[in-house]
């Protein structure tokens, strides 16, 4: 239920092996930082397009072939960008993103220490952060995929978060991530403006409202998550 397999279809060897040893799929997120740089290096490889007004910094970063980085946006790296991969106008690539073939993060969106498998997208106002998106996920425009808790304050003594836990069918997981965003698994989407709170683990197929506020836990694959929300409407006597 909580394995990468659960989430993800790993017949493809280079995404399966992004999950290698990995018996919970939130024990990835640690891993981002050394998959970018086993497939980056040291160094920058671009053999997709950089438009004029992109902005890339001197960190290690690869752009596959085919792959964009449009006017305005910014990699700030280390990153893999592959092939066919979109960067599009006023986003921002932080630290440790992978985004897979066909992949898009979009336009004022934010992606940092996240995994992006094929063709998922982020196209509009999203912040992806600590995160994993399955195959053609798509995120409603406004969506935010939350890493942080707001209590989640650092230790006076030692200088660390508390690690998020999770409480899953009566049994209590402890993910020893501070941070962590959310889990899409594939085909999985959300509704504009939603609100994936820290540890949100989101099955397959999964659809999400428009507005939803989601607590940390497990959502089954194949479900629909709604916002039940009730509007009245009265005469407007300001103009009689």
């Amino acid at each position: 239920m909580l394995s990468p397999h659960d989430f993800f279809d790993l017949s493809d060897t280079g995404v399966a092996d992004l999950f290698a040893d990995c018996e919970f799929v939130w024990q990835m997120i640690p891993r981002i930082a050394g998959h970018v740089a086993r497939l980056v290096g040291d160094g920058q490889t671009i053999l997709g397009q950089v438009m004029a007004g992109a902005f890339l910094s001197d960190r290690p970063i690869f752009i596959g072939k085919g792959a964009r980085i449009e006017p305005g946006a910014y990699v700030e790296g280390p990153a893999y960008i592959g092939a066919g991969a979109v960067v599009r106008h006023g986003a921002f690539v932080r630290e440790n993103v992978v985004l897979l073939p066909g992949a898009i993060l979009g336009h004022a969106s934010e992606a940092k220490n996240s995994l992006f498998l094929p063709k998922a997208t982020a196209p509009h106002f999203n912040y992806v952060g600590d995160s994993v998106l399955g195959h053609r996920v798509n995120l409603g425009a406004g969506t935010k995929l939350s890493n942080l808790g707001m209590l989640s304050e650092k230790d006076k003594v030692t200088g660390k978060r508390p690690s998020i836990l999770l409480t899953i069918s009566e049994t209590d997981y402890d993910t020893g991530l501070a941070k962590l965003g959310a889990i899409l698994g594939d085909g999985a989407q959300t509704g504009c403006n939603s609100v994936l709170n820290p540890g949100c683990l989101i099955g397959r197929n999964s659809l999400i409202y428009a507005n939803t506020s989601l607590r940390k836990g497990y959502y089954p694959p194949n479900s629909i998550i709604k916002l039940r929300q009730t509007i009245e409407i009265v005469p407007n006597r300001f103009n009689s």
